[in-house]
């Protein structure tokens, strides 16, 4: 938290001081190509770990969730729900992002500066035959050498099924040396994350000498998108406890309200299972009691309901602001990424796992990574309402199942 809070701050900083600067007429150019110095090798840094985190946590996530699906009928049932769910997070925010994020619109002076800054990298569909090429690549060294992300991701995907179909000790052994590549690459992640707020502030004086004050709108509306689609869909979870679940609708928002309070002081779901696991006991009969003790620890590891409507969010909103135009072929690209990018950052951190699963959707809309770091570093604000919709939609999982448990 302190590390985050640093970053914000230096956020703050770098904006106030580049927009300080362009206003007062102050020479700016030796400073400015200090900070896009700065910045530059940081983000590089960062970067470099996309592409090997994306491999490994992506074969090692999906291995582990066939295996966890694998672990009785209703086990199943929640993971096909929490699949499905994924999906609606998705599909809600690229209904409901577009609409919100256009309340603040950029001058076309800032969309050029910022068009300009950026760097564009391969990935680009131009249609929907160009997208399903761009899902399968002849050379794996050749896309990584390009940055092309959607071909590494559905190789890894891949490869984590027909590990999991492996004998179990064979499976064990694989995932065990792909587990270690991941932890070592999230040692080298750490590192990098130790110098954010001066590579933060470096983005933002670069940002606030192009946008101005202007940059903190466009962060704010980027906030503000993010936690109205996240309340949207926790407030769907009692919905679906009460149709699915037959929980009424008081009595679920009384046993979720300890959790979710938990969730809010913590911004962790998994500091959250205890106190969820004591509501689900709440909520459902004695005869049922096993699913929620069974389902609550893969829903927190697994099915992080906020998470693909942020990373479409991320999307949208550095489109909006570079003035890009997503097809329909890249938006769907970026919904499959988004629920991929949730299975594979599962049971991790938000900060450590930040890039390796936004950066991937990023990629594949030929949008640049530059601003990945100033929406983390204000991140810590809609984390809080993140982390309380994924409570609340682990415990409507878990009351739904009970009910398929009881029938």
């Amino acid at each position: 938290m302190n590390r985050t809070l640093a970053t914000l701050a230096g956020l703050i900083i770098g904006i106030a001081a580049g927009a300080l600067t362009i206003a007062r007429g102050w020479p700016a150019t030796d400073a400015l190509a200090a900070a896009n110095l700065v910045g530059t090798l940081w983000l590089d840094a960062l970067r470099m770990t996309v592409l090997p985190l994306v491999v490994t946590l992506t074969a090692t996530g999906t291995a582990r969730a066939i295996a966890a699906a694998s672990g009785g009928a209703v086990i199943r049932r929640a993971a096909v729900l929490g699949l499905f769910l994924l999906v609606v997070s998705a599909a809600a925010a690229m209904l409901l992002g577009p609409p919100l994020l256009s309340a603040w619109a950029p001058d076309p002076a800032s969309l050029a500066a910022l068009r300009g800054a950026g760097t564009p990298v391969p990935g680009h569909f131009a249609g929907s035959g160009d997208a399903l090429l761009g899902l399968v690549s002849p050379n794996l060294v050749a896309a990584a050498a390009e940055g092309a992300i959607p071909p590494l991701a559905i190789f890894a995907l891949l490869f984590g099924v027909a590990a999991a179909r492996l004998p179990p000790e064979r499976t064990r052994t694989i995932l065990d040396a792909l587990a270690q590549a991941a932890e070592i690459i999230l040692v080298i992640v750490g590192w990098v994350l130790a110098l954010a707020p001066i590579g933060v502030a470096a983005l933002g004086f670069a940002l606030g000498a192009r946008l101005g004050l202007g940059a903190g709108s466009a962060l704010a509306s980027y906030v503000g998108t993010q936690i109205t689609v996240t309340v949207v869909l926790g407030v769907a979870m009692y919905a679906l406890a009460a149709l699915a679940g037959r929980v009424p609708v008081v009595s679920f928002a009384r046993a979720a309200l300890e959790p979710q309070a938990v969730a809010a002081s913590t911004q962790s779901s998994l500091a959250a299972l205890p106190a969820m696991l004591a509501a689900a006991g709440r909520l459902t009969p004695a005869g049922s009691a096993s699913a929620p003790a069974a389902i609550l620890p893969l829903a927190v590891a697994l099915f992080r309901l906020a998470a693909p409507a942020s990373i479409v969010i991320v999307t949208l909103a550095t489109a909006h602001l570079t003035g890009a135009h997503l097809t329909a072929a890249t938006l769907a690209t970026v919904g499959g990424l988004s629920i991929l990018g949730t299975l594979i950052i599962a049971g991790l951190p938000n900060q450590t796992t930040f890039f390796a699963a936004y950066a991937p959707a990023l990629l594949a809309a030929n949008l640049p990574i530059d601003l990945l770091p100033l929406f983390l570093a204000v991140d810590v604000i809609p984390d809080i309402f993140y982390t309380v919709t994924n409570v609340t939609a682990d415990l409507s999982v878990a009351a739904t199942s009970a009910r398929s448990e009881r029938r």
